[in-house]
């Protein structure tokens, strides 16, 4: 049975293209044009994957507002925000609402539907306990990439997937310089800057450090990177 994606868009040509690359990739796509019309449809059946943009008709943060009615339907449903506003504010708007992914227009149709197909894999492995899942541990960090959990001195951390990417990819190598050109093929992000990782370290220490005002497990690289210190 083919997997079922909403896309919420107003613009009907982009929404068509998106609907078209997702359907030649085997999924059931349903398109909508609105906050309403979409919020009707999601009340009588969900979709396993949310597509949203941002600015809706005449609803300025209406994606956001959907977004956040839609968590309260289904706290664990992957979203996605598809948008041109590529500002940091929005982004960190979007993450805060636990939505998986931030991806701003233009956009390549196969990276859309190669970015859907992973992230559905995710969803897979979280329904599919492993016998053994791998934990991996640095110092007072417990990570488990199965699950996406992760915990500081025994503490659980709220991480969005990009932020657990970053995270997994420092702890797997500590020591190690992690370039912001391997940092940003870690985010799986078409289109991201120097300033975008940055700003996901930023948000990342803040989370470790309420938890440990002490956290100083992600170190900068001045003008390379970032590493994570050895325990």
């Amino acid at each position: 049975m083919s997997r079922r994606i909403a896309i919420v868009e107003d613009d009907p040509d982009q929404r068509a293209n998106y609907l078209d690359a997702l359907t030649r990739h085997g999924y059931e796509v349903r398109g909508y044009p609105n906050r309403a019309a979409a919020l009707t449809a999601f009340r009588a059946r969900l979709p396993e994957m949310a597509i949203l943009d941002i600015m809706l008709e005449d609803e300025i943060d209406g994606g956001f507002d959907l977004c956040r009615e839609l968590r309260a339907l289904a706290p664990h449903l992957p979203i996605l925000f598809l948008t041109a506003r590529d500002s940091d504010i929005d982004r960190v708007s979007g993450l805060r609402l636990d939505a998986w992914d931030y991806l701003t227009k233009p956009v390549n149709l196969q990276f859309l539907a190669v970015r859907v197909t992973s992230l559905f894999r995710i969803v897979d492995a979280l329904k599919s306990p492993a016998a053994a899942p791998e934990v991996l541990r640095q110092g007072e960090l417990t990570l488990e990439p199965a699950s996406m959990a992760v915990k500081w001195r025994g503490t659980p951390l709220n991480l969005t997937l990009t932020e657990f990417w970053v995270v997994e990819a420092l702890a797997r190598r500590p020591g190690q310089v992690k370039t912001y050109d391997a940092l940003m093929q870690v985010t799986r992000q078409n289109l991201i800057e120097k300033n975008s990782i940055n700003t996901y370290i930023r948000r990342i220490r803040r989370k470790f450090q309420e938890i440990d005002p002490e956290f100083d497990g992600i170190q900068t690289v001045f003008g390379l990177g970032y590493r994570w210190q050895q325990s």
